[in-house]
């Protein structure tokens, strides 16, 4: 039977348009599409997990306003509980500015947390009872930090096992590393975290090793179409990914997240985990948005059956 799941994080509105190519400062671009929808990483993380088949919970902040309610309603479609998301009263809920270049898929991005940067004492110390019953939590760098590191000490007091997915990147302390079980940052956030530019095995390894320094005792790193680095106890190596056609890589980290929990939350090793959570991965990045592009299990299974 797998074991439960907590994803805490950040719910923020996505307010995605698309266009011909990403402006230069000061230049005005049109775009021939603009989609709204829910979003955030831990929402969409979350999601992920929920929808591979996770028995997850997300824990979050929104706002009493519209926004708001997309976060309640998603969940509502989707079946999740929402027992655990707070709703400020004085915090609007967060969003998120993207812009997709139609041509490249690429993209750029700009939060304002809102809400989900306001997460209390009070609001933590609701959820330990629900944190001891887990397995995992999942946690990244999209709410307020005092916030996070509140709950990854009682997960480690409860022998929780704590994975720090270290987006959006900002300056954490080596403390709060020191209690992850792993950590997922992509190439960018290795290299800020480490100060090593993660190109290839090697340098890939060197950033490992700081990691680990620093009290992690798992390293994964994702390597965008050249896959995923994992550092374990035993080997260090790169796992390729799958290659598709990519129409919006906006979410591919967050389908890779929720995908790999979903993973070892059923007992597969971390090996295993990032090959399903590849294909999470692949899966997202055929279709527009973040949380809306997340795959279902069912879809996730039928791709690993045609790649080998």
């Amino acid at each position: 039977m797998a074991g439960k799941v907590v994803v805490f994080g950040s719910f923020v509105v996505d307010l995605m348009a698309r266009i011909p190519h990403l402006p230069v400062p000061g230049e005005t671009v049109k775009g021939p599409m603009f989609k709204m929808g829910p979003g955030g990483k831990g929402f969409n993380q979350g999601a992920a997990a929920h929808k591979a088949g996770a028995d997850v919970t997300i824990v979050t902040k929104i706002g009493k306003d519209s926004f708001g309610d997309i976060a309640l309603h998603t969940m509502d479609e989707l079946g999740m509980t929402k027992e655990h998301v707070f709703i400020s009263e004085e915090d609007k809920t967060g969003i998120a500015l993207i812009l997709v270049d139609e041509n490249t898929s690429q993209n750029e991005i700009a939060i304002v947390s809102g809400a989900c940067g306001t997460i209390t004492e009070k609001d933590t110390n609701s959820v330990k009872e629900l944190i001891r019953e887990s397995e995992y939590i999942l946690l990244q760098l999209e709410v307020n930090q005092d916030a996070n590191e509140r709950i990854a000490e009682y997960a480690c007091e409860n022998g929780v096992k704590v994975i720090i997915n270290t987006a959006p990147y900002s300056k954490i302390s080596d403390e709060f590393l020191s209690k992850a079980y792993m950590v997922t940052p992509n190439e960018v956030e290795a290299e800020a975290l480490t100060g090593i530019k993660v190109e290839d095995l090697e340098s890939a390894k060197k950033a490992a090793t700081i990691f680990k320094k620093k009290g992690v005792k798992k390293v994964l790193i994702t390597l965008g179409e050249k896959g995923v680095f994992i550092s374990d106890d035993d080997k260090d190596e790169i796992l390729p990914a799958f290659h598709v056609n990519a129409v919006d890589t906006t979410g591919a980290g967050d389908a890779f997240n929720g995908g790999f929990i979903t993973a070892l939350a059923e007992g597969k090793d971390e090996w295993e985990a990032a090959k399903f959570a590849n294909a999470a991965a692949a899966l997202s990045v055929q279709k527009l948005g973040t949380t809306p592009s997340m795959p279902a299990r069912k879809e996730i299974d039928e791709f690993l059956s045609t790649h080998a």
